[in-house]
């Protein structure tokens, strides 16, 4: 994908602040009385059976990235694909009911959409906020010194793989629903406050992929704590069971460009921090003052949330 936008022509406007060039979450581009608008897409195929679910987790992974970006969303598009011929049109009624909902919960709201006749099911929504020059978040400017805070565990490929693939029963994908479930609102309201450097939202590139983008434009490294890394339950069961999908292999060879040293906890737990995620926490670069406080806040109210690292001058990703 870079190599195709790479071709494109390069665009100049100077109210665009954030653009596709960093890989951020969202684009950032200025409105003449001062204010941002964020705008942001994001759709995929259903990865629970149960329709209302998964409208709701594609909402809330949708919702993220303008959470990731420091904004408030405020509107939303539906973008749908769906076997109209072949299925009944109920069951995509209950995935836009579950996307509804979730919405409504962010304090934004659906004002429309579009669909096409596909035999893939495929749930997004392309969504809009706001924020305030000077106050939004890139992905792009950690600083060196500053601690990496993850709000929400790892392991949502890995267990839905091993649920799809009968390995394991339904019982498995409890936990990482309902967090998959939970909006990143509260972790980017319990930030904002903070000296936030960067910010992104874990999801298809696993953590060190997401990680590597945030480290890349300023040349920096990280130091990542393996055994501080927050785990669904049945994680472990499920790599035994080499409940793998082919982006564990995309999601390293993304990542090559970079040093990442051979550690014995690189081996380990190579899987988990490979894992495609959906839905996935919100990875925070702040100061070690204010770090343990954000983590103890987010633990209070219920997030799964832990310090696991810090960024580092040398251009490189260490797994200890």
């Amino acid at each position: 994908m870079g190599e195709v936008l790479g071709a494109m022509p390069k665009q100049e406007d100077p109210n665009l602040l954030v653009g596709f060039g960093t890989a951020d979450d969202g684009a950032v581009y200025r409105l003449p009385d001062g204010s941002c608008l964020i705008q942001t897409v994001d759709f995929f195929t259903p990865i629970v059976d149960d329709p209302k679910t998964f409208g709701a987790i594609s909402a809330a992974n949708s919702l993220s990235d303008i959470y990731a970006m420091g904004g408030r969303p405020i509107t939303a598009l539906s973008l749908v694909c769906y076997p109209y011929k072949t299925w009944p049109t109920s069951i995509l009624g209950e995935i836009l009911v579950g996307a509804a909902e979730k919405v409504k919960e962010a304090g934004a709201v659906i004002v429309g959409g579009h669909s096409v006749q596909d035999q893939e099911i495929k749930f997004g929504l392309s969504v809009t906020g706001l924020s305030s020059e000077g106050s939004f978040w890139t992905n792009h400017q950690p600083q060196p010194g500053h601690v990496l805070v993850l709000t929400k565990p790892l392991g949502t490929g890995l267990l839905t793989t091993a649920v799809k693939k009968d390995l394991l029963g339904e019982s498995a994908l409890e936990q990482p629903i309902t967090e998959m479930m939970r909006l990143n609102r509260r972790a980017a309201e319990l930030a904002c406050s903070l000296d936030v450097s960067s910010v992104t939202d874990i999801t298809g590139f696993g953590l060190m992929g997401h990680l590597y983008e945030m480290l890349r434009v300023k040349q920096l490294g990280a130091i990542i704590d393996a055994e501080k890394l927050p785990l669904f339950s049945g994680v472990w069961e499920a790599i035994s069971l080499k409940a793998f999908t082919g982006a564990h292999r995309t999601n390293r060879e993304y990542v090559a460009p970079y040093e990442i040293p051979q550690t014995s906890s690189l081996e380990k737990y190579g899987q988990i921090l490979f894992d495609p995620q959906t839905s996935g926490g919100l990875l925070v670069a702040l100061p070690a003052d204010q770090a343990q406080q954000y983590t103890q806040d987010l633990r209070a109210e219920g997030h799964d949330a832990a310090c696991i690292g810090r960024v580092v001058a040398t251009p490189s990703i260490v797994v200890q």
